[in-house]
């Protein structure tokens, strides 16, 4: 697959790939493994089924698992305001190669729900770390793969920086996504601030009103502005959308824009973690980061981060109007990502 190595790829040069990895076994819907895995779902715009269930942490995590049991294992996770059909296409790629994926909805998406009704609902960065590691110790998984866009990139890099013992290998869209809440309370130049508009709106009580009011109507914007190219249906949207419908989804997401830009705590028990993530911390796992040529979304200059990547490291540029939900949009591209850092390790 040598066409991949450039850095700079383009749908066409995916047609190779393509026809490769959704070979007749995905698209027939067979089953992985040679019988000893679980069946692949058929790439055929149904989307995922969280149908696994269990609890880890705080949380009782709904989650689909694709490809054999005993596959090397890859972590997939979304990001606001998405679900785990973000990755529909993608997982399907990666079983059929033999790995186990496993798909989480995050806390606050989908079938995810709280096992305590007096455990907050805190959606810091380092809470989400914590359940991704909480999920591979139930499902015992020493050491995957792990990758994701948006919240799913932060949550993918903080598990490679601080838990690296844990993580073989890490493909992040936009980079080192890495938050630091001391930082968080600067004031960017007024062009940088329009960008992050929702971040202000759910600073007042006027905007998590709204957003509880308008929540699809919320997400579909955001989607349009995230990717401008990306021509996706009202079937796409919805089949997502039913994962905002979680009872905790405002809460999380409001505490999670309040909490970066320091208008709201965390928890003292996530705090060492902080202050471990304000220091900006290296990556020392082999790690892909990729960006869309048309991300509408505000993201990092891959020349500013590609520093904190010490291990071996490579940046792809996605062309051909991708934007914001690479996976979703170009899954051919992410789940090479995936497969060739996996080879690295």
């Amino acid at each position: 697959m040598s066409n991949l190595r450039n850095g700079s790829l383009t749908r066409r040069s995916f047609g190779g790939i393509a026809l490769g990895l959704t070979a007749a076994g995905i698209l027939a819907g067979h089953t992985a493994g040679a019988g000893q895995g679980k069946k692949v779902a058929r790439k055929n715009g149904h989307g995922l089924v969280a149908d696994g269930q269990i609890d880890a942490g705080d949380l009782s995590v709904g989650y689909a698992e694709l490809g054999p049991s005993d596959g090397s294992p890859v972590l997939l996770f979304h990001g606001w305001p998405y679900d785990i059909n973000a990755f529909a296409e993608v997982a399907p790629l990666l079983a059929d190669q033999g790995h186990r994926v496993i798909v989480p909805h995050l806390r606050g998406y989908g079938s995810t729900k709280f096992l305590a009704d007096d455990t907050m609902r805190n959606g810091q960065q380092s809470a989400l770390a914590v359940d991704a590691i909480k999920l591979m110790d139930v499902l015992r998984i020493e050491r995957a793969t792990v990758a994701g866009f948006d919240w799913g990139a932060r949550t993918a890099g903080i598990v490679a920086a601080l838990w690296p013992e844990r993580c073989k290998g890490l493909v992040s869209v936009s980079g080192y996504l890495i938050g630091n809440q001391t930082a968080g309370k600067v004031p960017l130049p007024p062009r940088a601030e329009l960008q992050w508009w929702y971040q202000f709106y759910f600073a007042t009580e006027r905007g998590r009103d709204g957003y509880e009011k308008y929540t699809n109507d919320f997400a579909r914007l955001i989607w349009q502005l995230a990717s401008p190219q990306w021509k996706f249906d009202d079937k796409t949207f919805e089949r997502s959308a039913a994962a905002f419908a979680n009872p905790d989804h405002v809460a999380i997401v409001v505490h999670n824009y309040r909490w970066r830009l320091g208008l709201t705590e965390g928890e003292a028990r996530f705090d060492e973690f902080e202050t471990k993530l304000a220091s900006a911390p290296e990556i020392h796992v082999p790690a892909i980061t990729m960006e869309g040529d048309a991300n509408g979304a505000p993201h990092p200059d891959p020349k500013a981060y590609a520093g904190k990547f010490k291990a071996k490291y490579e940046h792809r540029l996605i062309k051909g109007g991708i934007g914001h939900n690479l996976p979703q949009e170009s899954p051919e591209a992410f789940a090479q990502a995936v497969i060739d850092v996996d080879a690295w390790a």
